[in-house]
């Protein structure tokens, strides 16, 4: 089984995530922002990651350490369940429609972390949730997750549609790219022989 446990202490947050990469998409996360917590959720769900997030942060100031080091620790968490990456796919890509938003996602677990995010929310806040700090999360996930991660909105008006489309195309994007590839199961996908 592809599974890890993270669990990540700073003076701003403490934070546990554990992971199975090899789940049905079961997911309880609980970091005390609710609309974070709905797109960790799709996250979860779509890619079909089991997934289990208990935050605690310094919300009273903002939630943005809060957001920023779930990414983090999501991403040592995908790294350490990955282990070596013998017989992945490694990408995935996905156009994902949601009402008025379409947004692509293009990803690679290349073990080169670089964020191209184009998403051009139209607003400050979804709710109470800064809009800014979707790119956090993406910008923490894919460093420290080691992902080449492209992510362009296409159309949309409502940041929420959009949002929940981005969440949504990185779930599917990286559940193509976790699966095993029948025709190289026990190969490393690269020249390099290594990820």
């Amino acid at each position: 089984m592809r599974t890890a446990t993270i669990t990540r202490k700073t003076a701003e947050t403490d934070i546990t995530v554990t992971l199975n990469l090899d789940g049905t998409g079961v997911y309880d996360n609980q970091t005390g922002v609710g609309f974070f917590d709905h797109m960790l959720d799709q996250l979860s769900r779509h890619a079909l990651i089991d997934m289990n997030v208990r935050a605690k942060g310094d919300l009273h100031i903002d939630d943005h350490h809060t957001v920023e080091d779930v990414g983090i620790a999501l991403g040592q968490a995908l790294t350490q369940a990955m282990g070596d990456k013998k017989g992945i796919v490694r990408y995935g890509s996905c156009h994902l429609a949601m009402d008025d938003a379409q947004v692509r996602c293009a990803l690679d677990l290349s073990a080169r972390p670089y964020l191209i995010c184009n998403l051009d929310l139209p607003f400050g806040k979804i709710g109470s949730f800064d809009t800014e700090l979707v790119r956090e999360f993406f910008q923490a996930f894919s460093t420290h997750g080691g992902i080449t991660l492209h992510i362009d909105k296409l159309h949309g008006f409502n940041a929420h549609h959009i949002t929940e489309a981005a969440f949504k195309a990185v779930a599917r994007s990286l559940r193509d790219a976790l699966e095993t590839d029948p025709r190289k199961a026990d190969a490393i996908p690269s020249t390099k022989g290594a990820l």
